[in-house]
Protein backbone atom coordinates (compact mmCIF):
# COMPACT_ATOMS: atom_id res chain seq x y z
CA UNK A 1 0.00 0.00 0.00
CA UNK A 2 1.16 3.40 -0.86
CA UNK A 3 2.29 5.23 2.23
CA UNK A 4 0.94 8.86 0.37
CA UNK A 5 -2.78 9.01 1.33
CA UNK A 6 -3.86 10.81 -2.31
CA UNK A 7 -1.63 8.07 -4.26
CA UNK A 8 -3.28 5.54 -1.84
CA UNK A 9 -6.69 6.23 -3.23
CA UNK A 10 -6.24 7.03 -6.47
CA UNK A 11 -5.73 3.05 -6.98
CA UNK A 12 -8.56 2.19 -5.52
CA UNK A 13 -11.85 1.26 -8.81
CA UNK A 14 -14.54 3.73 -9.00
CA UNK A 15 -17.04 1.02 -8.80
CA UNK A 16 -15.20 -1.14 -6.13
CA UNK A 17 -18.75 -1.75 -4.03
CA UNK A 18 -18.78 -3.48 -0.89
CA UNK A 19 -20.60 -2.87 2.22
CA UNK A 20 -18.21 -3.71 5.10
CA UNK A 21 -18.89 -4.12 8.95
CA UNK A 22 -22.59 -3.11 9.53
CA UNK A 23 -22.73 0.55 8.41
CA UNK A 24 -19.59 0.82 6.90
CA UNK A 25 -19.04 0.85 3.39
CA UNK A 26 -15.89 0.77 1.15
CA UNK A 27 -14.33 3.71 -0.37
CA UNK A 28 -15.95 2.95 -3.65
CA UNK A 29 -19.32 2.46 -2.28
CA UNK A 30 -18.82 6.21 -0.71
CA UNK A 31 -17.61 7.79 -3.95
CA UNK A 32 -20.39 6.22 -6.28
CA UNK A 33 -23.33 7.19 -4.03
CA UNK A 34 -21.95 10.40 -2.97
CA UNK A 35 -21.35 11.93 -6.91
CA UNK A 36 -25.28 10.09 -7.50
CA UNK A 37 -26.68 12.55 -5.08
CA UNK A 38 -24.93 15.90 -5.54
CA UNK A 39 -25.58 15.19 -9.32
CA UNK A 40 -29.23 14.93 -8.78
CA UNK A 41 -28.74 18.39 -6.14
CA UNK A 42 -27.39 19.91 -8.80
CA UNK A 43 -29.85 19.30 -11.17
CA UNK A 44 -32.47 20.10 -8.61
CA UNK A 45 -30.93 23.61 -8.17
CA UNK A 46 -30.80 24.31 -11.75
CA UNK A 47 -34.81 23.87 -12.21
CA UNK A 48 -35.70 26.45 -9.19
CA UNK A 49 -36.04 29.68 -11.06
CA UNK A 50 -38.62 28.30 -12.75
CA UNK A 51 -39.57 25.20 -10.65
CA UNK A 52 -43.16 25.34 -9.26
CA UNK A 53 -43.85 25.54 -5.61
CA UNK A 54 -45.79 22.07 -5.32
CA UNK A 55 -48.24 19.87 -7.61
CA UNK A 56 -51.40 21.26 -8.89
CA UNK A 57 -54.35 20.87 -6.39
CA UNK A 58 -55.90 17.84 -8.03
CA UNK A 59 -52.75 16.11 -7.10
CA UNK A 60 -51.63 16.65 -3.55
CA UNK A 61 -51.86 14.25 -1.05
CA UNK A 62 -52.00 14.69 2.83
CA UNK A 63 -52.11 10.64 3.22
CA UNK A 64 -49.18 9.61 5.69
CA UNK A 65 -47.22 7.19 4.59
CA UNK A 66 -48.02 3.28 6.07
CA UNK A 67 -45.39 1.28 5.41
CA UNK A 68 -43.70 -1.03 7.65
CA UNK A 69 -40.57 -0.64 9.03
CA UNK A 70 -38.07 -2.39 6.77
CA UNK A 71 -36.26 -5.57 8.67
CA UNK A 72 -33.63 -5.82 6.07
CA UNK A 73 -32.20 -2.73 4.14
CA UNK A 74 -31.31 -3.00 0.10
CA UNK A 75 -27.76 -4.26 1.36
CA UNK A 76 -29.08 -7.01 2.98
CA UNK A 77 -31.38 -7.84 0.21
CA UNK A 78 -28.78 -8.85 -2.48
CA UNK A 79 -28.66 -5.61 -4.11
CA UNK A 80 -25.04 -4.95 -2.96
CA UNK A 81 -22.94 -8.54 -2.70
CA UNK A 82 -20.63 -8.70 0.33
CA UNK A 83 -17.08 -10.29 -1.16
CA UNK A 84 -13.58 -8.54 -1.45
CA UNK A 85 -14.84 -8.25 -5.50
CA UNK A 86 -18.03 -6.77 -5.45
CA UNK A 87 -20.28 -5.45 -8.38
CA UNK A 88 -21.91 -2.42 -10.06
CA UNK A 89 -23.66 -0.62 -7.50
CA UNK A 90 -26.34 0.88 -9.96
CA UNK A 91 -29.12 -0.80 -8.01
CA UNK A 92 -28.33 0.94 -5.24
CA UNK A 93 -27.68 4.46 -6.42
CA UNK A 94 -31.29 4.20 -8.33
CA UNK A 95 -32.76 3.21 -5.14
CA UNK A 96 -31.55 7.05 -4.25
CA UNK A 97 -32.16 8.33 -7.20
CA UNK A 98 -35.94 7.27 -6.82
CA UNK A 99 -35.48 8.19 -3.48
CA UNK A 100 -34.55 12.16 -4.56
CA UNK A 101 -37.16 12.30 -7.72
CA UNK A 102 -39.90 11.11 -5.09
CA UNK A 103 -39.06 13.94 -2.56
CA UNK A 104 -38.94 16.14 -5.31
CA UNK A 105 -42.04 15.46 -7.34
CA UNK A 106 -43.79 15.16 -4.42
CA UNK A 107 -42.45 17.94 -1.75
CA UNK A 108 -42.85 21.42 -1.84
CA UNK A 109 -40.58 24.00 -3.28
CA UNK A 110 -39.92 26.75 -0.76
CA UNK A 111 -36.41 27.46 -2.65
CA UNK A 112 -38.06 28.16 -5.82
CA UNK A 113 -38.04 31.43 -7.91
CA UNK A 114 -41.98 31.40 -7.36
CA UNK A 115 -42.23 31.25 -3.65
CA UNK A 116 -43.60 33.87 -2.52
CA UNK A 117 -44.35 32.92 0.76
CA UNK A 118 -43.34 32.78 4.33
CA UNK A 119 -39.68 33.79 5.16
CA UNK A 120 -37.90 30.41 4.23
CA UNK A 121 -35.10 31.15 1.46
CA UNK A 122 -33.36 29.06 -1.00
CA UNK A 123 -30.36 28.44 0.66
CA UNK A 124 -27.29 29.47 -0.50
CA UNK A 125 -25.03 26.27 -2.22
CA UNK A 126 -22.21 27.14 0.34
CA UNK A 127 -24.87 26.52 2.71
CA UNK A 128 -25.63 23.25 1.20
CA UNK A 129 -21.53 22.10 0.65
CA UNK A 130 -21.68 23.29 4.72
CA UNK A 131 -24.34 20.87 5.95
CA UNK A 132 -22.90 18.39 4.04
CA UNK A 133 -19.10 18.74 5.32
CA UNK A 134 -20.71 19.72 9.22
CA UNK A 135 -22.90 16.06 8.42
CA UNK A 136 -19.92 13.96 7.69
CA UNK A 137 -17.30 15.41 10.67
CA UNK A 138 -20.11 15.58 13.13
CA UNK A 139 -18.45 17.93 15.54
CA UNK A 140 -20.15 18.05 18.94
CA UNK A 141 -20.13 21.84 20.41
CA UNK A 142 -21.12 21.16 23.63
CA UNK A 143 -17.52 22.04 24.87
CA UNK A 144 -14.73 23.56 23.80
CA UNK A 145 -12.33 21.20 24.36
CA UNK A 146 -14.26 18.53 21.92
CA UNK A 147 -15.21 20.69 18.80
CA UNK A 148 -11.77 23.29 19.35
CA UNK A 149 -11.79 24.64 15.34
CA UNK A 150 -15.93 24.23 15.20
CA UNK A 151 -16.56 26.50 18.76
CA UNK A 152 -13.84 28.59 17.04
CA UNK A 153 -15.65 29.41 13.95
CA UNK A 154 -19.30 29.92 15.51
CA UNK A 155 -17.56 32.87 17.79
CA UNK A 156 -16.34 33.82 15.42
CA UNK A 157 -18.99 34.17 13.32
CA UNK A 158 -20.67 35.75 16.45
CA UNK A 159 -18.49 38.21 16.16
CA UNK A 160 -19.00 39.24 13.09
CA UNK A 161 -22.50 39.70 13.47
CA UNK A 162 -22.54 41.57 17.02
CA UNK A 163 -19.95 44.04 14.70
CA UNK A 164 -22.76 44.33 12.02
CA UNK A 165 -25.09 45.66 15.15
CA UNK A 166 -22.26 47.99 16.33
CA UNK A 167 -21.31 46.62 19.63
CA UNK A 168 -18.59 46.72 21.18
CA UNK A 169 -16.65 44.22 23.45
CA UNK A 170 -17.57 42.07 25.44
CA UNK A 171 -20.61 40.73 23.71
CA UNK A 172 -21.55 37.08 23.19
CA UNK A 173 -23.90 34.58 21.60
CA UNK A 174 -24.87 31.10 20.18
CA UNK A 175 -25.98 29.34 17.79
CA UNK A 176 -29.67 28.08 18.06
CA UNK A 177 -32.36 25.79 16.57
CA UNK A 178 -34.12 28.97 15.09
CA UNK A 179 -35.88 32.19 16.46
CA UNK A 180 -38.31 30.13 19.26
CA UNK A 181 -34.82 28.82 21.18
CA UNK A 182 -33.69 31.98 20.33
CA UNK A 183 -36.10 34.38 21.50
CA UNK A 184 -36.50 31.85 24.50
CA UNK A 185 -32.94 32.04 26.08
CA UNK A 186 -33.29 35.97 25.66
CA UNK A 187 -36.31 35.97 27.97
CA UNK A 188 -34.66 33.41 30.13
CA UNK A 189 -31.31 35.64 30.56
CA UNK A 190 -33.68 39.05 31.20
CA UNK A 191 -35.08 36.64 33.59
CA UNK A 192 -32.24 35.82 35.34
CA UNK A 193 -30.77 39.14 35.45
CA UNK A 194 -33.60 40.97 36.87
CA UNK A 195 -34.61 38.13 39.25
CA UNK A 196 -31.36 35.96 39.67
CA UNK A 197 -32.69 33.65 43.11
CA UNK A 198 -35.74 32.79 40.03
CA UNK A 199 -32.88 30.29 38.72
CA UNK A 200 -32.49 28.28 42.14
CA UNK A 201 -35.60 28.47 43.91
CA UNK A 202 -38.38 29.35 41.29
CA UNK A 203 -40.67 32.15 39.54
CA UNK A 204 -42.46 31.74 43.02
CA UNK A 205 -39.25 33.48 44.61
CA UNK A 206 -39.55 36.21 42.72
CA UNK A 207 -42.74 37.50 45.10
CA UNK A 208 -45.43 39.24 42.05
CA UNK A 209 -45.94 38.45 38.68
CA UNK A 210 -43.35 39.52 36.22
CA UNK A 211 -44.25 40.99 32.97
CA UNK A 212 -43.17 41.22 29.58
CA UNK A 213 -44.28 43.47 26.62
CA UNK A 214 -44.45 43.08 22.76
CA UNK A 215 -46.73 44.43 20.39
CA UNK A 216 -49.57 42.53 19.07
CA UNK A 217 -47.74 41.90 15.86
CA UNK A 218 -44.97 40.18 17.56
CA UNK A 219 -44.04 36.24 16.98
CA UNK A 220 -46.35 33.86 18.88
CA UNK A 221 -42.77 32.15 20.17
CA UNK A 222 -43.17 34.31 22.70
CA UNK A 223 -46.52 33.05 24.01
CA UNK A 224 -44.46 29.63 24.25
CA UNK A 225 -41.89 31.25 25.98
CA UNK A 226 -43.22 32.72 28.23
CA UNK A 227 -45.04 29.94 29.19
CA UNK A 228 -42.65 27.53 29.38
CA UNK A 229 -40.59 29.64 31.51
CA UNK A 230 -43.00 29.03 33.74
CA UNK A 231 -44.31 32.79 33.92
CA UNK A 232 -47.77 31.97 32.49
CA UNK A 233 -49.27 32.89 28.82
CA UNK A 234 -50.65 35.38 30.57
CA UNK A 235 -47.06 37.38 31.74
CA UNK A 236 -46.92 38.52 27.99
CA UNK A 237 -48.85 41.77 27.76
CA UNK A 238 -49.30 42.75 24.01
CA UNK A 239 -49.24 46.62 23.43
CA UNK A 240 -51.73 47.69 20.77
CA UNK A 241 -50.07 49.27 17.27
CA UNK A 242 -49.88 52.73 16.55
CA UNK A 243 -50.94 54.84 13.10
CA UNK A 244 -47.68 53.57 11.62
CA UNK A 245 -48.36 49.82 12.98
CA UNK A 246 -46.01 49.27 14.91
CA UNK A 247 -45.72 49.02 18.74
CA UNK A 248 -47.24 52.40 20.15
CA UNK A 249 -44.70 53.63 22.68
CA UNK A 250 -47.26 55.76 24.74
CA UNK A 251 -49.38 52.56 24.99
CA UNK A 252 -46.15 50.66 26.21
CA UNK A 253 -45.22 53.28 28.95
CA UNK A 254 -48.86 53.26 29.99
CA UNK A 255 -49.04 49.68 30.15
CA UNK A 256 -45.99 49.43 32.47
CA UNK A 257 -46.73 51.81 34.57
CA UNK A 258 -50.77 50.17 35.47
CA UNK A 259 -48.74 46.83 35.87
CA UNK A 260 -45.80 48.77 38.27
CA UNK A 261 -49.37 50.26 40.23
CA UNK A 262 -51.17 46.57 40.32
CA UNK A 263 -48.16 45.09 42.00
CA UNK A 264 -46.17 43.59 39.05
CA UNK A 265 -42.69 43.31 38.23
CA UNK A 266 -42.21 44.31 34.52
CA UNK A 267 -38.72 42.91 33.53
CA UNK A 268 -38.98 42.98 29.58
CA UNK A 269 -39.76 44.53 26.71
CA UNK A 270 -39.37 42.89 22.45
CA UNK A 271 -39.58 44.88 20.01
CA UNK A 272 -39.61 43.50 16.64
CA UNK A 273 -37.42 43.86 13.29
CA UNK A 274 -39.33 42.48 10.58
CA UNK A 275 -42.91 41.24 11.79
CA UNK A 276 -44.04 38.02 10.06
CA UNK A 277 -47.27 39.49 8.27
CA UNK A 278 -45.81 42.56 7.44
CA UNK A 279 -41.98 43.21 8.10
CA UNK A 280 -42.75 46.26 9.82
CA UNK A 281 -40.17 47.52 12.46
CA UNK A 282 -40.67 49.06 15.64
CA UNK A 283 -39.31 52.02 16.65
CA UNK A 284 -36.09 50.59 18.51
CA UNK A 285 -34.63 53.72 20.04
CA UNK A 286 -37.75 55.04 21.47
CA UNK A 287 -38.74 51.66 22.97
CA UNK A 288 -34.62 51.78 24.29
CA UNK A 289 -35.37 55.20 25.60
CA UNK A 290 -38.05 53.89 27.87
CA UNK A 291 -36.54 50.48 28.67
CA UNK A 292 -33.41 52.53 30.04
CA UNK A 293 -35.65 54.55 32.04
CA UNK A 294 -37.92 51.71 33.41
CA UNK A 295 -34.65 49.93 33.77
CA UNK A 296 -36.15 46.96 31.43
CA UNK A 297 -34.35 44.54 29.79
CA UNK A 298 -34.71 45.37 25.81
CA UNK A 299 -34.61 41.92 23.40
CA UNK A 300 -34.95 42.75 19.67
CA UNK A 301 -36.79 39.81 18.10
CA UNK A 302 -34.71 40.38 14.24
CA UNK A 303 -35.07 36.72 13.33
CA UNK A 304 -36.10 38.42 10.37
CA UNK A 305 -35.54 42.08 9.72
CA UNK A 306 -31.79 42.03 11.89
CA UNK A 307 -30.15 40.56 8.77
CA UNK A 308 -30.90 44.24 7.13
CA UNK A 309 -27.56 45.27 9.04
CA UNK A 310 -25.91 43.19 6.52
CA UNK A 311 -26.66 46.08 4.06
CA UNK A 312 -24.62 49.30 4.71
CA UNK A 313 -27.63 50.73 2.17
CA UNK A 314 -30.33 49.87 5.01
CA UNK A 315 -28.82 48.88 8.10
CA UNK A 316 -30.33 52.52 8.84
CA UNK A 317 -33.99 50.84 9.14
CA UNK A 318 -32.71 48.81 12.68
CA UNK A 319 -30.90 52.23 14.17
CA UNK A 320 -31.38 51.70 18.29
CA UNK A 321 -29.90 48.14 17.55
CA UNK A 322 -26.96 48.93 19.69
CA UNK A 323 -28.70 49.49 22.99
CA UNK A 324 -30.24 46.26 23.01
CA UNK A 325 -29.24 43.81 25.29
CA UNK A 326 -29.98 40.96 23.79
CA UNK A 327 -31.23 40.51 19.77
CA UNK A 328 -32.56 37.00 17.43
CA UNK A 329 -31.50 36.82 14.14
CA UNK A 330 -32.20 33.46 11.80
CA UNK A 331 -29.75 33.32 9.34
CA UNK A 332 -32.04 30.54 8.11
CA UNK A 333 -34.39 33.46 7.31
CA UNK A 334 -33.00 36.53 5.26
CA UNK A 335 -29.06 35.06 5.59
CA UNK A 336 -30.15 31.86 2.81
CA UNK A 337 -29.15 29.53 5.42
CA UNK A 338 -30.43 26.02 4.95
CA UNK A 339 -32.67 25.11 7.88
CA UNK A 340 -31.90 25.25 10.83
CA UNK A 341 -29.95 28.48 12.40
CA UNK A 342 -31.02 31.02 14.79
CA UNK A 343 -28.55 33.30 16.75
CA UNK A 344 -29.35 34.82 19.83
CA UNK A 345 -26.71 37.76 20.99
CA UNK A 346 -25.89 39.46 24.12
CA UNK A 347 -24.26 42.61 25.13
CA UNK A 348 -24.57 40.33 28.89
CA UNK A 349 -22.43 37.69 28.41
CA UNK A 350 -22.67 37.23 32.01
CA UNK A 351 -26.25 36.69 31.56
CA UNK A 352 -25.62 33.41 29.52
CA UNK A 353 -24.07 31.97 31.98
CA UNK A 354 -26.37 33.22 34.96
CA UNK A 355 -29.09 31.21 33.07
CA UNK A 356 -27.87 28.21 31.54
CA UNK A 357 -24.87 27.59 33.61
CA UNK A 358 -24.56 24.02 35.06
CA UNK A 359 -21.73 21.76 36.55
CA UNK A 360 -21.17 17.96 35.89
CA UNK A 361 -18.49 15.40 37.06
CA UNK A 362 -19.02 14.02 33.47
CA UNK A 363 -18.13 16.50 31.17
CA UNK A 364 -14.81 17.57 30.49
CA UNK A 365 -13.09 20.16 32.80
CA UNK A 366 -13.30 23.97 31.91
CA UNK A 367 -9.42 24.73 30.11
CA UNK A 368 -8.34 28.42 32.03
CA UNK A 369 -8.16 31.08 29.48
CA UNK A 370 -10.80 29.91 27.17
CA UNK A 371 -14.28 30.28 26.92
CA UNK A 372 -16.73 28.83 28.47
CA UNK A 373 -17.91 26.00 27.33
CA UNK A 374 -21.24 25.73 24.87
CA UNK A 375 -23.18 24.10 27.52
CA UNK A 376 -22.73 26.59 30.40
CA UNK A 377 -24.30 28.92 28.20
CA UNK A 378 -27.16 27.51 25.52
CA UNK A 379 -30.32 25.52 27.06
CA UNK A 380 -28.98 22.98 24.53
CA UNK A 381 -26.38 20.33 25.35
CA UNK A 382 -25.62 17.86 22.16
CA UNK A 383 -24.43 21.07 19.64
CA UNK A 384 -24.99 20.76 16.08
CA UNK A 385 -22.54 23.34 14.53
CA UNK A 386 -25.22 25.49 12.49
CA UNK A 387 -22.63 27.99 12.22
CA UNK A 388 -20.86 26.36 9.03
CA UNK A 389 -23.36 27.34 6.75
CA UNK A 390 -23.00 31.06 7.27
CA UNK A 391 -19.42 31.49 7.94
CA UNK A 392 -18.78 29.10 4.60
CA UNK A 393 -21.21 31.48 2.84
CA UNK A 394 -19.46 34.92 4.03
CA UNK A 395 -16.32 33.30 3.07
CA UNK A 396 -17.61 32.37 -0.65
CA UNK A 397 -19.68 35.72 -1.01
CA UNK A 398 -18.60 38.27 1.32
CA UNK A 399 -20.58 40.54 3.12
CA UNK A 400 -21.28 42.40 0.00
CA UNK A 401 -22.71 39.64 -1.16
CA UNK A 402 -25.47 39.76 1.09
CA UNK A 403 -25.24 43.51 0.94
CA UNK A 404 -26.74 43.22 -3.02
CA UNK A 405 -28.92 40.47 -2.34
CA UNK A 406 -30.86 42.59 0.38
CA UNK A 407 -30.77 46.16 -1.86
CA UNK A 408 -31.73 44.27 -4.86
CA UNK A 409 -35.24 42.70 -2.97
CA UNK A 410 -35.55 46.07 -1.43
CA UNK A 411 -35.39 47.80 -4.95
CA UNK A 412 -38.08 44.88 -6.53
CA UNK A 413 -40.71 45.57 -3.49
CA UNK A 414 -40.41 49.19 -4.05
CA UNK A 415 -41.21 48.17 -7.46
CA UNK A 416 -44.20 45.81 -6.98
CA UNK A 417 -45.37 48.87 -4.68
CA UNK A 418 -45.67 50.71 -7.72
CA UNK A 419 -47.33 48.17 -9.36
CA UNK A 420 -49.88 48.36 -6.61
CA UNK A 421 -50.28 51.98 -6.45
CA UNK A 422 -51.01 51.90 -10.07
CA UNK A 423 -53.34 48.83 -10.22
CA UNK A 424 -57.37 49.16 -10.57
CA UNK A 425 -57.91 46.01 -8.72
CA UNK A 426 -55.39 46.54 -5.39
CA UNK A 427 -54.62 48.63 -2.90
CA UNK A 428 -51.48 48.68 0.03
CA UNK A 429 -53.04 47.89 3.66
CA UNK A 430 -50.01 48.60 5.49
CA UNK A 431 -46.39 50.30 4.62
CA UNK A 432 -43.76 48.21 2.74
CA UNK A 433 -40.97 48.59 4.75
CA UNK A 434 -38.59 45.28 3.95
CA UNK A 435 -39.88 42.93 1.10
CA UNK A 436 -43.47 42.13 2.31
CA UNK A 437 -46.07 43.50 1.37
CA UNK A 438 -50.06 43.32 2.81
CA UNK A 439 -52.14 43.70 0.05
CA UNK A 440 -56.12 44.46 -0.11
CA UNK A 441 -58.85 44.44 -3.24
CA UNK A 442 -60.48 47.31 -3.83
CA UNK A 443 -64.29 47.31 -4.00
CA UNK A 444 -64.59 44.05 -2.68
CA UNK A 445 -66.03 45.09 0.71
CA UNK A 446 -64.74 44.66 4.23
CA UNK A 447 -64.93 42.12 7.34
CA UNK A 448 -65.88 38.67 6.77
CA UNK A 449 -66.84 39.98 3.08
CA UNK A 450 -63.09 40.59 2.37
CA UNK A 451 -61.80 38.03 4.14
CA UNK A 452 -63.50 35.31 1.64
CA UNK A 453 -62.35 37.43 -1.22
CA UNK A 454 -58.87 37.43 -0.23
CA UNK A 455 -59.00 33.57 0.03
CA UNK A 456 -60.62 33.13 -3.15
CA UNK A 457 -58.31 34.85 -4.84
CA UNK A 458 -54.95 33.19 -3.07
CA UNK A 459 -57.00 29.83 -3.62
CA UNK A 460 -56.54 30.73 -7.80
CA UNK A 461 -53.26 31.86 -7.76
CA UNK A 462 -52.08 28.63 -6.03
CA UNK A 463 -54.36 26.40 -7.35
CA UNK A 464 -51.89 25.08 -10.52
CA UNK A 465 -49.14 25.07 -7.64
CA UNK A 466 -47.02 27.46 -10.00
CA UNK A 467 -46.48 30.15 -7.22
CA UNK A 468 -47.58 30.34 -3.55
CA UNK A 469 -48.82 33.37 -1.54
CA UNK A 470 -50.84 33.49 1.62
CA UNK A 471 -54.21 35.30 2.87
CA UNK A 472 -53.53 36.25 7.00
CA UNK A 473 -54.63 39.22 8.92
CA UNK A 474 -52.77 42.55 9.88
CA UNK A 475 -54.14 44.26 13.08
CA UNK A 476 -57.47 42.13 12.64
CA UNK A 477 -58.11 43.01 9.47
CA UNK A 478 -57.43 40.35 6.41
CA UNK A 479 -54.88 41.39 4.09
CA UNK A 480 -52.78 39.37 1.01
CA UNK A 481 -49.27 38.64 1.44
CA UNK A 482 -46.69 38.43 -0.93
CA UNK A 483 -42.95 38.18 -0.17
CA UNK A 484 -39.73 38.24 -2.16
CA UNK A 485 -37.80 36.07 -0.56
CA UNK A 486 -35.68 34.28 -2.88
CA UNK A 487 -32.45 35.25 -4.09
CA UNK A 488 -33.44 33.45 -7.84
CA UNK A 489 -37.18 35.89 -8.28
CA UNK A 490 -36.11 38.28 -11.03
CA UNK A 491 -38.64 40.40 -12.91
CA UNK A 492 -40.19 37.60 -14.62
CA UNK A 493 -41.30 35.70 -11.89
CA UNK A 494 -42.90 38.55 -10.46
CA UNK A 495 -44.88 40.13 -13.84
CA UNK A 496 -46.13 36.45 -13.68
CA UNK A 497 -47.33 36.30 -10.41
CA UNK A 498 -49.00 39.75 -11.15
CA UNK A 499 -50.40 38.34 -14.24
CA UNK A 500 -51.83 35.33 -12.46
CA UNK A 501 -53.22 37.60 -9.25
CA UNK A 502 -55.06 39.83 -11.92
CA UNK A 503 -56.64 37.14 -13.56
CA UNK A 504 -57.78 35.56 -10.45
CA UNK A 505 -59.39 38.75 -9.15
CA UNK A 506 -62.81 37.22 -7.78
CA UNK A 507 -66.14 38.41 -10.11
CA UNK A 508 -67.43 40.45 -7.11
CA UNK A 509 -64.58 43.04 -7.15
CA UNK A 510 -64.59 43.06 -10.71
CA UNK A 511 -68.47 44.00 -10.77
CA UNK A 512 -67.73 46.47 -8.11
CA UNK A 513 -64.54 47.96 -10.06
CA UNK A 514 -67.26 48.26 -13.22
CA UNK A 515 -70.25 49.87 -11.07
CA UNK A 516 -67.77 52.63 -9.74
CA UNK A 517 -66.60 53.33 -13.29
CA UNK A 518 -69.74 53.72 -13.94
Amino acid sequence: MCSHPAAYLTQIPYNYFVALNNFELSFGARRRLGYELIDLINNYFESLPLRPVQAPSEHRSFEPLRDEMPEAGILEQGAVPSGMNGTSPDKLAAFLRETVEEMINRGFHVGSGNYFGLMNPTPTYAGVLAETLVAALNPQLATTGRSQLATKIEAETIRWIGERFNWQPPFDGTFTSGGNEANFSALAMALATHFPAAIEDGVASIGAQPMVYASSESHHSLDKSVGLLGLGRKALRRVPLNEAWAMDVKALQQAIAADRHAGYKPFCVVATAGTTNSGLIDDIPAIADVCQHEGLWLHLDGAYGAAVAFSDTHRHLVSGIEHCDSVTIDPHKWLAAPFVAGVVLTRHPAAMQTAFGVTTPYMPKAVPGVPPDNFKVSMQWTRRMNSMKLWLTLKMHGRLGYQAFIDSQMEQARNFVRWVESSEHFELATPQVLPILNLRLKLAGSGDQLMRAHVDLVEQVTRDGRFWISETRVGGHSVIRVMIVSYLTGASQIESLQEAMLASVPVPALQGHRAACR
